[in-house]
């Protein structure tokens, strides 16, 4: 994504800073993010506080992907760990190449990708066109099958192509996530049908277009939901105090939980358990201290 980022505070408020009553994951940080280049030591200190305890950093093209692996790198935890993810956004399909799929093929080699993404389909804004969008995608579906890795989607307005073309793959590649999800309940179900994992954003916060989500939220089984930032962009709508430049950051997440557990009616702690039981299942997450214990384990509803 391409949305500028306003000068912005180097702290929370006090009424933002608030703690998870258990360790969460975050999905989805584009933390390469340049509005992070002078405080990101800050930024994960305050993730830390807020018991945010995992973080996948958003990979959308060759570039960001190596600065999230190195990263990652610098941080491999406890009591933080950060993972990446590597791919081509839609938006930059049209630089789809050769070069380019066998320098994504290295980086999914690495430990510390996890996923591959992000990448998928985009008919909002069509900053390339759809033809390069589903090429690019296609070949990214194939690097996924290839490495055995689970896929970090990206739809907006083109739910049934996207369920198309997944569901052609659907025998070869593993877990996939439909990171962001902001569509209506058919394209969920359509997405459930195929056993995809669902990702919510503080999109949810938004009383202005998000509240056909809080209706949905409570049909998406916990061991297919996850939860994300999808910081810098998305800041939740319905926090206490104003953040000048509205930059979004891990940290926040906690509002966000509370506001999906809400309309879930269940508590918050449970949704935090389960959401971080998913995430490390889904990523295949090993390690020490922020591992969800097996009473926790995220339990298909009936």
């Amino acid at each position: 994504m391409a949305d500028a980022i306003e000068p912005f505070d180097d702290f929370l408020p006090e009424a933002l800073q608030r703690r998870s009553p258990a360790p969460l994951v975050d999905i989805g940080a584009n933390l390469t993010h340049a509005s992070f280049a002078h405080d990101l030591d800050a930024v994960l200190a305050r993730a830390r506080a807020a018991n945010v305890t995992t973080l996948i950093v958003t990979g959308t093209d060759r570039e960001h992907a190596e600065q999230a692996v190195a990263l990652a790198r610098r941080h491999p935890g406890p009591p933080l760990r950060l993972f990446a993810t590597a791919g081509v956004h839609p938006h930059d399909a049209s630089q789809w190449s050769g070069e380019l799929e066998r320098a994504l093929r290295d980086l999914h080699r690495q430990p510390e990708v996890v996923a591959v993404g992000e990448c998928g389909l985009d008919f909002n804004r069509n900053f390339s066109t759809p033809a390069d969008q589903e090429r690019a995608f296609e070949a990214q579906l194939g690097l996924a099958a290839e490495s055995g890795k689970p896929l970090f989607v990206h739809e907006r307005d083109a739910g049934g192509r996207m369920r198309e073309m997944l569901r052609a793959w659907r025998d070869d590649i593993g877990d996939a996530v439909i990171h962001c999800f902001t569509a209506d309940r058919a394209t969920l179900y359509g997405y459930l049908d195929l056993d995809l994992h669902i990702g919510l954003t503080g999109w949810i916060c938004d009383e202005r277009r998000g509240h056909h989500l809080r209706e949905l939220v409570g049909e998406i089984p916990l061991n297919r939901l996850m939860v994300e930032t999808d910081c810098p962009y998305l800041l939740p709508r319905h926090l206490p105090a104003k953040l000048k430049g509205r930059r979004h950051e891990p940290a926040l997440l906690p509002w966000i939980v509370q506001e999906i557990a809400h309309w879930r009616g269940i508590d918050e702690a449970d949704l935090a358990h389960a959401t971080t039981a998913t995430a490390w299942a889904f990523f295949r997450l090993t390690g020490d201290g922020a591992s969800p214990t097996a009473s926790h384990t995220a339990q298909e509803e009936e």
